[in-house]
């Protein structure tokens, strides 16, 4: 195509699937969230390529603009693809426009929305003691007169938060943008989405600690149902801190 005849959507999708060489299409981003698009929002599309097929396709590798984002891939990179990975959420709610595997493609992407239990767990580990370590370190900061400091504490605290609360749940964390969307039309268990997002924006913005605490009440619960008392315990009477008063 020229600059005056840019590569479209709907030019591309027709090439591609009189390929034979392309085994799947997938659309990520804002065009695979439902009500998420706007006229600002271009097309990203994973080209997956059957394991070492030959295409004129691959000239388009790279192919960036306003309007659309190619990734081109073999199926065994796609296979691997945000695992791990920040490409994990965008393809974890991608949606399958070409599946020639009789639903293989579809397969992989609900592989990529389900953490294994192992791994769910270790991640689960990890952002809780991270979870922990910014809320206490904000709460002793806004004990001790330093507010700027636990403001920051605090918003670091949430981003851990998300991460665990979904990795207990099995799920990769998604994207800011779509959070809302996400528990919406996905709900955590036992979360109250919308009371969650609103402790959520307390704390990034003021660092309440009585939100703090309230919310650390929840989590600590949660977390021990979850196996991961060891992590709790591990923070001794330093936990007093973080529990409301």
């Amino acid at each position: 195509m020229t600059a005056q005849q840019p590569l479209t959507w709907d030019a591309f999708v027709a090439l591609a699937t009189a390929d034979p060489a392309v085994v799947g299409l997938v659309l990520k981003g804002s065009r695979a969230h439902d009500g998420m698009a706007t006229w600002r929002s271009d097309h990203d599309l994973y080209v997956v390529l059957a394991d070492g097929a030959a295409t004129d396709l691959r000239r388009f590798t790279g192919h960036r603009t306003s309007r659309l984002d190619l990734v081109i891939v073999s199926l065994a990179e796609f296979r691997t693809a945000g695992m791990p990975g920040f490409e994990r959420y965008a393809l974890a709610r991608a949606r399958v426009v070409l599946d020639r595997l009789d639903g293989g493609i579809a397969e992989i992407i609900a592989a990529k929305a389900r953490l294994g239990a192992d791994e769910a767990f270790r991640a689960a580990d990890g952002w809780l003691d991270a979870y922990a370590n910014s809320l206490y370190r904000s709460v002793k900061n806004d004990r001790d007169g330093e507010p700027l400091a636990a403001r920051l504490d605090a918003t670091d605290s949430v981003g851990h938060l998300l991460e665990l609360l979904f990795a207990l749940d099995r799920r990769p964390r998604p994207y800011n943008k779509y959070l809302r969307w996400e528990l919406a039309r996905h709900p955590l268990p036992g979360w109250d989405g919308a009371a969650l997002l609103r402790d959520v924006d307390r704390i990034s913005a003021s660092g309440d600690v009585a939100v703090q605490r309230r919310l650390f009440a929840r989590v600590e619960a949660a977390a021990r149902r979850a196996g991961h008392g060891a992590v709790l315990d591990g923070w001794g009477e330093d936990l007093r801190l973080m529990r409301p008063r």
